[in-house]
């Protein structure tokens, strides 16, 4: 191997699949429809991408993203992580490539900070906000009560009180197509050894609110989660995320709850009012072929959207 790092696209799904990390565990994989490894050859260590790959409408030309979440990167070696920069692309056959990369353990150097996700760090004292540790008690003590239900040992009555929250809640965000997963994307994310449903049941036994948590990478995310709008008023989700708290503390490891949409917005409010700790997500914007990507990104205002030519 030569000392410049260089890449290669496999058409091999399974290669940087790991079996105990959520967001490179096989089901996972499939889940996300991935299609290729991107594999990085770089001084004592080989990382390897799940990559989404697609073609470039109305050109036979492709490009590479991650799956959703947290993916990075399964490495083989100790050697540092490789720059983007300084990799060889030419071989990959690719326009560019966009790296979702893990939490606080990169799998390349550099790139850009995407946004601050917020934690509760069990080594340290809770930083639950005492108005949201309130309205918790209260939600007990009007008869809510959440249970934590392994992923294998779900029911259907379950999932579907889950599903059921949850795009209720997308819709009401107006979130686009893509995150309306469907019942056989949340089912096999929870046929991953280390998931979990949460539920929240009224008094009268109906789900109002539900998440899924997982881990990876030495952390537990919350991955996905939301509220019935017949409950909203009595804001079961807080009890909730008190569960996964509880959770995480039990397993010993940190909670990941995400960030906002934007920064400042509310959601990135609500979930500051549980955490007590923080970190930054980090993504990679990789140009692989500089003409090909002039060409097909040129005259399009995209802002800060990568790819440009996908704006």
């Amino acid at each position: 191997m030569t000392d410049t790092p260089r890449a290669q696209l496999v058409e091999d799904r399974g290669a940087a699949a790991a079996a105990d990390e959520l967001f490179r565990s096989p089901a996972f994989l499939e889940a996300e429809r991935v299609t290729h490894t991107l594999r990085i050859y770089s001084p004592g260590r080989t990382t390897l991408l799940p990559m989404v790959v697609g073609e470039v409408r109305g050109s036979e030309l492709r490009d590479a993203v991650s799956p959703y979440g947290y993916p990075g990167a399964t490495i083989d070696g100790t050697g540092p992580p490789p720059d983007p920069a300084d990799v060889d692309w030419s071989g990959t056959g690719l326009v560019s490539v966009f790296v979702r990369d893990r939490l606080g353990q990169p799998s390349l150097a550099g790139g850009n900070a995407r946004s601050q996700v917020f934690l509760h760090d069990p080594s340290r004292e809770r930083g639950v906000r005492s108005r949201l540790d309130e309205q918790v008690r209260a939600a007990g003590r009007a008869g809510w009560a959440v249970e934590a239900v392994e992923g294998a040992r779900v029911g259907e009555p379950e999932l579907a009180g889950f599903e059921s929250a949850y795009e209720q809640t997308m819709r009401r965000a107006e979130a686009g197509e893509r995150y309306f997963f469907g019942r056989d994307y949340y089912r096999a994310v929870l046929s991953f050894a280390r998931s979990w449903l949460l539920v929240a049941r009224g008094p009268d036994g109906e789900i109002g609110a539900g998440a899924i948590a997982a881990v990876s990478d030495d952390i537990v995310h919350y991955f996905l989660g939301g509220t019935a709008d017949a409950s909203l008023d009595q804001s079961p989700f807080k009890s909730v995320v008190i569960a996964m708290l509880d959770l995480a503390d039990e397993l010993g490891l940190p909670l990941n709850l995400g960030g906002g949409v934007s920064a400042g917005d509310g959601l990135e409010r609500f979930k500051r009012g549980f955490a007590n700790a923080e970190l930054t997500f980090h993504t990679h914007e990789i140009v692989c072929d500089p003409d090909e990507y002039g060409r097909l990104a040129s005259g399009i205002a995209a802002g800060a959207f990568f790819p440009a030519y996908r704006a």
